[in-house]
């Protein structure tokens, strides 16, 4: 609590201690003067002899109550070093040593709530980490484990601490498949078990200092329940553009096949071949439908290899039609160049299909920051949200005759090569589709 009534600064009272201790010297002169006259030497020192021990014994009283309140202060802020803010001081005096203890006192409770509330939220955190279902290692210089959750005691070590370990140490006693990812000096997808046991991670990698020493956290994420949900939504998809696409050609089919039973029934042959033609044609779509599948559920992995942009691209407008918008990069790109030029014709193919004029189909292709994006461009219709959604899906097609496979055909590849694809509506009308690639570098 800091001290109240009458505020006296130090300097005040220290000159008021001094001016007191010098009164008091002249009072005991002039007394002993009267009784001891004409000895002023003597007078002098029996003055001295009396008023010194006064004033070193008030003197020091004051300054062991300063030393005291200091070695104080000093162990107050070699207990905040420690980590301890319970302590508080007290000074009696109305002073600025007051306003210092005072102010030492707020700073200690301010560290207090701090320290009380980094507590809690380490608490919080701690608690957090400890029951998130992804695994967490931190790993530190000469592989060995700082910090493990409970998710990743389980996965790796049985439910015991590893805090301690070797990493490598628990790469040997681990799954041939943890083993493996846990080597990999990358991100990535990794299986382990088999059948019924078949578990799916993601293992991530981030590496950091701390304390000027690096560092590395590994997060092992279980996705077996995320990705068969997924599977089983895309292959609902699937299966409801396959039924479509089979019911609109079985149907008409049945219908025409029953009709020219009543018409050979009735001896009305002349149509026959008008109906046959049809059935014709409504099988070859059906048959281009089921090897389009075919296609593209075997699509081979991509052969890389570096490609000069200039020749690709004479290859490719030779089979369609666009405008290329800006010099190709001079650097080659290194992908698959058959799969890459499927992947476009099946593009500049939809943009003509959409209603463009050839003259507005436009190919744009540049490199940046590592990456290199090829655009296809159209002044087509566009399209609507819910075609913008399911667009990329495998036999989703608004189209009478399409089989929708060219734009997920064009996904695919352009994700076996670790890339993606996106759609965008363009200002004025029209689509952009942009194929972002990896720069990768020539072996």
């Amino acid at each position: 609590m800091r001290p109240t009534g009458l505020r006296l600064s130090l300097l005040t009272r220290w000159t008021a201690l001094i001016v007191t201790l010098l009164v008091l010297g002249m009072g005991i002169a002039l007394l002993l003067a009267h009784f001891l006259p004409g000895q002023p030497w003597l007078v002098l020192g029996l003055s001295l002899l009396c008023i010194l021990p006064i004033a070193i014994i008030t003197i020091r009283a004051q300054l062991q109550a300063m030393l005291s309140l200091f070695r104080a202060l000093s162990g107050t802020v070699a207990s905040y070093q420690d980590g301890d803010f319970a302590f508080s001081l007290r000074w009696p005096q109305n002073d600025e040593l007051a306003d210092l203890v005072a102010t030492h006192n707020a700073l200690g409770d301010v560290l207090r709530k701090q320290r009380l509330d980094l507590v809690q939220r380490e608490l919080l955190l701690d608690t957090m980490v400890q029951n998130t279902p992804v695994a967490m290692l931190l790993v530190a210089e000469g592989s060995a484990i700082v910090y493990a959750n409970l998710a990743a005691r389980q996965l790796l070590h049985q439910g015991r601490r590893l805090e301690g370990q070797h990493l490598d140490d628990i790469v040997q006693q681990a799954a041939p498949a943890l083993a493996e990812a846990l080597a990999r000096a990358s991100d990535g997808l990794f299986t382990s078990g088999d059948g019924e046991q078949e578990e799916v991670y993601h293992l991530a990698r981030r590496s950091f200092s701390l304390n000027g020493r690096k560092h590395e956290l590994l997060l092992l994420r279980q996705l077996t329940l995320e990705l068969r949900r997924q599977e089983v939504q895309t292959w609902k998809k699937v299966i409801r553009v396959i039924s479509h696409e089979l019911n609109n050609s079985l149907a008409p089919l049945a219908s025409l096949a029953h009709s020219g039973a009543e018409l050979v029934r009735r001896g009305q042959t002349e149509r026959l071949p008008q109906i046959l033609a049809t059935i014709e044609e409504r099988t070859r779509h059906l048959e281009s439908f089921i090897l389009g599948y075919a296609r593209f559920a075997k699509l081979p992995a991509p052969r890389l290899a570096a490609c000069e942009w200039a020749p690709f691209l004479d290859s490719l407008a030779s089979q369609a039609a666009f405008t290329l918008d800006c010099p190709p990069p001079d650097q080659p790109a290194v992908f698959d160049a058959a799969q890459m030029q499927q992947a476009l014709l099946n593009l500049l193919k939809n943009a003509l299909e959409s209603g463009s004029r050839e003259e507005h189909i436009g190919l744009h292709v540049s490199q940046a920051q590592g990456q290199v994006r090829i655009e296809v461009r159209d002044r087509g219709p566009g399209m609507n949200g819910a075609v913008l959604e399911n667009a990329l899906v495998p036999f989703y097609s608004t189209k009478r005759s399409g089989t929708g496979l060219g734009l997920a055909l064009a996904r695919e590849i352009a994700e076996a090569h670790g890339g993606r694809i996106t759609l965008a509506n363009r200002e004025g009308g029209g689509l952009a589709v942009s194929m972002t690639l990896p720069l990768l570098q020539a072996n």
